[in-house]
């Protein structure tokens, strides 16, 4: 008679806490790398040492609360992230890490903490941990979140999503013209940085709103207008964590699909025996919450995202016994 191994519950809860204890290693390997090379510079030890521990702490107790509880977990993390970059590093270091101080930092010639807020968090870091930080440090994802229309039904067509590289392509075209032709120059560390940074985020965070009002969708914004989105989709195809599926265990509720913030038809990646490789995922984890068969988890792979399955406006979700296998399409 073969014996069976046995698991208990320390080491489940082991198991459960990799991606958080991940998260940890990686930032403050980071952080003691970078305060090294910079010798000795403070900053760079903190902000990373603390974004690592804020992310840490909000997955950390996603893994431990129940079911019902979990949302908190992340929102934990969007608060103590999101509160400390828009604050500490927006306003009390007077640094503009929104897109368009990217590009200020770039036309001038420095390298400081918009270039390393976006290398860390929306290039590199994506090729780890995907869109990661779309659900969980994201100090715009911080107020929407907090409007009651978390249940969408469905995203308008593809080519509003187009809006966010038009997004992209102006906010630069609006920076480059306003420094080499009309000769403004708004350097970091300054009180200009500080306006700049604070009526961006104001007119961000006015837009947003009104979207998700006039759409009933809280990520409205995201899917349509944020030109920060436009980097991240393309290094998080080749992210190492994804949302594992189960097909045997996968029971056709739908419930993920009605559930998804990002209106991803998650159930075409469970019949087609893949990861979720949508790049619209932003490991919030509402669909591995909602499963009440435990098909989908967190977990690293190797392949390539991009392959796209997604809700549209009033698309019906179907029932259980009108779900086929399917493969999902380009």
């Amino acid at each position: 008679m073969k014996l069976m191994p046995i698991h208990t519950d320390k080491d489940f809860a082991l198991r459960k806490l990799v991606l958080p204890v991940l998260v940890f290693t990686l930032f403050w390997s980071l952080a003691i790398t970078l305060f090294v090379i910079s010798d000795g510079q403070l900053f760079a030890l903190v902000n990373f040492g603390y974004l690592g521990t804020s992310l840490a702490i909000g997955l950390g107790l996603y893994t431990i609360l129940p079911k019902r509880q979990k949302p908190i977990a992340r929102r934990v993390s969007l608060l103590l992230v999101g509160l400390y970059l828009f604050f500490f590093i927006g306003v009390v270091t007077q640094e503009n890490i929104q897109i368009e101080g990217v590009w200020w930092s770039l036309i001038n010639g420095t390298f400081y903490a918009a270039i390393w807020h976006y290398l860390v968090a929306k290039i590199i870091g994506p090729l780890v941990f995907g869109r990661l930080w779309c659900g969980w440090a994201c100090w715009s994802v911080m107020v929407f979140d907090l409007l009651p229309y978390k249940r969408p039904a469905g995203r308008l067509d593809e080519k509003w999503g187009r809006l966010r590289y038009v997004h992209l392509v102006a906010s630069f075209l609006f920076v480059y013209v306003l420094s080499r032709v009309f000769g403004v120059q708004v350097g970091t560390q300054s009180s200009e940085a500080v306006v700049w940074f604070l009526v961006g985020n104001a007119l961000y965070y006015l837009v947003g709103i009104v979207l998700a009002v006039k759409f009933k969708d809280n990520r409205a914004f995201c899917k349509y207008l944020c030109p920060v989105a436009v980097p991240l989709k393309l290094t998080s195809r080749f992210s190492i964590l994804k949302i594992r599926t189960d097909n045997e265990k996968c029971n056709d509720c739908n419930a993920c699909v009605r559930m998804c913030p990002m209106d991803i038809k998650i159930t075409d990646y469970v019949h087609a025996e893949q990861r979720v490789l949508s790049t619209e995922c932003t490991l919030c984890q509402t669909c591995v919450t909602v499963c009440a068969k435990g098909a989908l988890k967190v977990a690293p792979g190797f392949d390539i995202g991009g392959r796209e399955s997604l809700r549209y406006l009033n698309e019906p979700v179907a029932t259980p016994n009108e779900i086929k296998p399917q493969t999902v399409v380009s």
